[in-house]
């Protein structure tokens, strides 16, 4: 296997080679946006395209292991292409592990959707018309915004707009982790170094015990666990390389969404690590290919939803 240096450096600080080098963001149309009020991090920034809207909507969700980052990893090549298709982006935060355990993040994240749905007129947005798209730990908050919008689960009252649709039209999820429990079996299987179920470990803190030793908290932070026909298409894009999430990850995924018959896209980046430049094009940090792809993906599936 070719390791890709760069990456596994980046993989040990929980943050993308690329992503963290694409932070630097326009002045959004609305900043710190607060969607609840029980945490500072509670918060979005949005960016709106020209026009008058309603626009349809895609909510970014960072990656950082659920212990770090921020809602300005958001790839501007990505927020470029997007808005130039007339889609706004929301980018959010969340609280990480080290405030809050399982299940603060994914709480979050879905009072996010609710209170952009529930103020989608004064944010010139249209209800009816969203897609989640995450990286890395984001990953997983997307897919399980997709796989829990008619489950009923992770429906804090206390975040406010409650019976609120949460649901989306789409899932884009970026190397995200799903089944903990499978993690470090993948990764020796894939000739790569397990150190997923330690006790410090990311899933591990964000769990608040070892993963192995709260297998009922591992199997409700995994997006499969909810799987039914009724959830809506996804786009899976990982790298053949990504010894920080094992490939098998994103493969069991994409089997549980294909056997319940939803529909599901995977691309898979040869030679590519975590969040390494596969999912960019050349000149690396600018590169449109696989923007342009995420977005044609989005906007295909946000046409639908009208």
């Amino acid at each position: 296997m070719r390791i890709n240096r760069p990456a596994l450096l980046a993989a040990a600080l929980a943050l993308p080679v690329v992503v963290a080098l694409t932070t630097r963001q326009p002045a959004p149309d609305f900043a710190d946006v607060a969607y609840a009020r029980l945490s500072e991090r509670q918060t979005f920034d949005l960016y709106l395209p020209e026009g008058e809207g309603a626009f349809p909507l895609v909510i970014h969700i960072h990656g950082g292991g659920f212990r770090e980052g921020d809602k300005g990893m958001l790839p501007r090549n990505i927020r470029r292409a997007l808005l130039a298709r007339g889609i706004a982006v929301a980018t959010i935060n969340y609280r990480l592990s080290g405030e809050a355990r399982f299940p603060a993040a994914i709480e979050d994240a879905k009072a996010a959707v609710r209170f952009l749905r529930a103020n989608a007129a004064r944010y010139h947005l249209d209800p009816e018309r969203f897609v989640a798209f995450g990286q890395s730990a984001g990953g997983n908050l997307a897919s399980l915004i997709g796989t829990t919008g008619n489950a009923q689960v992770f429906d804090n009252p206390a975040l406010g707009n409650p019976g609120v649709s949460d649901t989306v039209s789409a899932v884009i999820d970026w190397f995200g982790p799903n089944d903990f429990l499978q993690m470090d079996r993948q990764a020796r299987a894939q000739g790569c170094t397990p150190d997923h179920d330690a006790a410090d470990s990311f899933e591990s803190e964000y769990l608040g015990a070892p993963v192995h030793s709260v297998p009922d908290k591992a199997r409700a932070a995994n997006p499969i666990t909810y799987i039914d026909a009724a959830d809506p298409p996804f786009l899976l894009q990982k790298g053949s390389e990504d010894c920080l999430v094992p490939v098998g990850q994103t493969t069991i995924l994409a089997e549980a969404l294909k056997q319940a018959g939803v529909p599901v896209e995977v691309d898979m980046f040869e030679g590519t690590g975590h969040g390494d430049t596969g999912f960019f094009s050349a000149p690396v940090f600018d590169g449109d290919a696989n923007a342009e792809r995420v977005a044609a993906f989005a906007e295909a599936h946000l046409k639908k939803a009208r």
